[in-house]
């Protein structure tokens, strides 16, 4: 067994020089508390800013076997990105066939009647690439 020794060995927060704890907060960026003004810019940038990050370039795609919707982004030969919603994953023939079987659709790795499905619409150009950045 290894035995520890130092300032942190109980889980206890070291004190200041004057005994005093430190803030029981951090965070790695300000919070703007002082700016109400500012606080707003940043939260609605941070919220369009993730927004952007989580559906940039998805495009909605239609099974062509069971007629569920997901959206898909493209990111290049042998890379794509699908978000299913709770509708689909419940309607699909698929993963149906799955919990039917007592199987967990969890562990499934993807539809292959979709994955069909999503190279037709790249065969029919409605799904490209996604374009490089240039940096």
């Amino acid at each position: 067994m290894l035995l520890l020794h130092g300032d942190l060995d109980d889980h206890r927060s070291p004190a200041d020089a004057d005994g005093a704890s430190p803030p029981k907060s951090w965070a790695k960026s300000r919070d703007f508390s002082n700016d109400p003004q500012r606080a707003a810019a940043v939260a609605e940038a941070s919220r369009a800013d993730r927004e952007r990050y989580l559906t940039s370039g998805l495009k909605p795609v239609d099974c062509r076997f069971c007629h569920v919707t997901v959206t898909v982004r493209r990111l290049g030969p042998g890379h794509t990105a699908v978000q299913w919603n709770t509708e689909a994953s419940q309607r699909c023939a698929h993963f149906a066939e799955i919990r039917n079987s007592g199987g967990d659709t969890a562990r499934t790795r993807s539809c292959p009647k979709l994955a069909d499905s999503i190279e037709h619409a790249v065969a029919e150009g409605y799904l490209g690439d996604a374009p490089r950045d240039n940096d």
